[in-house]
């Protein structure tokens, strides 16, 4: 019996890994702030990724699969546990904020951001925190390309209101 063929080359799958593992695990961490199912999505991320049999793909298009393998992962962890712990509340999935000058300011974005769905959430940080475009947010969150401008609309508009409604204005806090 032959050994299955690895569907990225050894040097193919390291200069990737070097090229994402930062920014996809910074994704992870702030779209489920659980540090240790973060790491494990990671890793569970890359071995399907390298397992895959994936199609002829650019290092962009390599990116974005990674990143929509990882996103599916996740959604299926807390579905699974949805199913595990009827009933009961989710964890929260509130993204964790870049560390600020005012602990104040940090305090609050996390409640703030908490207020917001997990898909809020994950396209926000998506667009704005990776840089993606539309396109490819609509590939990694699994949603219609033309569903995303409106999507992200709704999620800024009610980020905004939350903000708003903190009392926060452009000054800070009052």
């Amino acid at each position: 019996m032959r050994p299955a063929e690895a569907a990225v080359s050894e040097s193919a799958f390291g200069r990737l890994y070097q090229q994402t593992a930062r920014s996809l695990q910074a994704y992870l961490l702030g779209v489920c702030r659980d540090r240790a199912l973060a790491d494990d999505i990671l890793q569970e991320a890359y071995l399907r990724f390298l397992t895959a049999k994936l199609p002829e793909l650019d290092e962009r298009g390599m990116k974005n699969y990674l990143f929509r393998i990882a996103s599916n992962r996740l959604v299926d962890h807390y579905r699974r546990q949805r199913h595990e712990r009827p009933g009961q509340e989710t964890v929260d999935m509130a993204p964790a904020p870049a560390p600020a000058a005012d602990p104040l300011i940090q305090v609050d974005m996390e409640r703030l951001l908490a207020g917001l769905s997990f898909q809020e959430r994950q396209l926000l940080w998506l667009c704005h925190a990776q840089d993606f475009s539309h396109e490819e947010v609509a590939a990694v969150a699994g949603v219609g390309a033309k569903s995303v401008r409106v999507l992200l609309f709704r999620a800024r508009s009610k980020l905004a209101a939350l903000i708003r409604s903190s009392g926060w204005t452009a000054e800070g806090k009052p």
